[in-house]
């Protein structure tokens, strides 16, 4: 099968989109162009984090992909004395590639499937588009994880592409995210190949969806922080 042009110097097949396949070089590069304001969400977390993240604070970050975040916590909380960073993916070649971007003793990158991942007790959680990737029948139980391993008072900051409420504006969602990637550099031709390439792989649910989860898994205080057109930040508070 022909491979999709996705963007400069990434190829891949129909239904096939991967984090591994040698991304880790060009992934951060490729997700600040493909997310609406990626970094200023990151910066967003980093300002929340410090209502949450103290001395001895176990800190993770499910989804770490390159680790590039990971390092920026660190370093943002770099004064505080026995904290914990714990940044975990399923692709190793994801998590080979942070280990060589981040040398700092208070990170440990962990290769592990969520569903497998035996949290500890901990202040904050951050999950940066993970749970969308994750099998549908898999993400209650996943949550469920994360609201019994948070200390009380501790917060899940988490982001992920929502679905509308209703199909005409998901129809007006998806073209503005579309016209977004064009005004970022991607041609018609790669933003059409990275849908095909992501066809049955990205699953999100709607807003409702993730709220719903959160209140079977026992979190009564949560809210969204942040959005812009199909993109959602929820904080969860135990």
């Amino acid at each position: 099968m022909k491979k999709l042009k996705v963007d400069r110097y990434l190829y891949l097949k129909k239904n096939e989109w991967s984090f591994s396949k040698k991304i880790a070089p060009i992934f951060d590069n490729h997700i600040n162009k493909s997310i609406p304001f990626y970094k200023e969400f990151q910066w967003l977390c980093n300002e929340v984090s410090d209502y949450f993240i103290k001395d001895n604070s176990v800190v993770y970050d499910l989804g770490c992909s390159t680790g590039s975040y990971t390092k920026k916590l660190a370093s943002r909380h770099k004064n505080k004395n026995k904290i914990k960073i714990y940044g975990i993916d399923i692709i190793s070649e994801m998590i080979n590639f942070a280990k060589k971007k981040n040398n700092s003793k208070n990170i440990s990158y962990i290769k592990t499937d969520l569903n497998k991942l035996k949290l500890k007790k901990c202040d904050f959680i951050i999950s940066f588009y993970t749970l969308q990737f994750i099998n549908q029948k898999f993400r209650q139980n996943i949550i469920n994880k994360i609201y019994t391993s948070l200390n009380w008072g501790g917060g899940f900051f988490f982001v992920e592409k929502v679905r509308s409420y209703d199909a005409r504006t998901q129809d007006m969602t998806n073209e503005i995210y579309k016209e977004w990637k064009k005004i970022m550099g991607f041609s018609d031709q790669e933003i059409n190949s990275k849908t095909k390439s992501l066809k049955g792989v990205l699953d999100p649910f709607s807003s409702n969806g993730n709220f719903s989860m959160l209140k079977r898994a026992g979190f009564k205080d949560f809210s969204v922080i942040g959005k812009f057109i199909c993109f959602e930040i929820i904080l969860a508070i135990k």
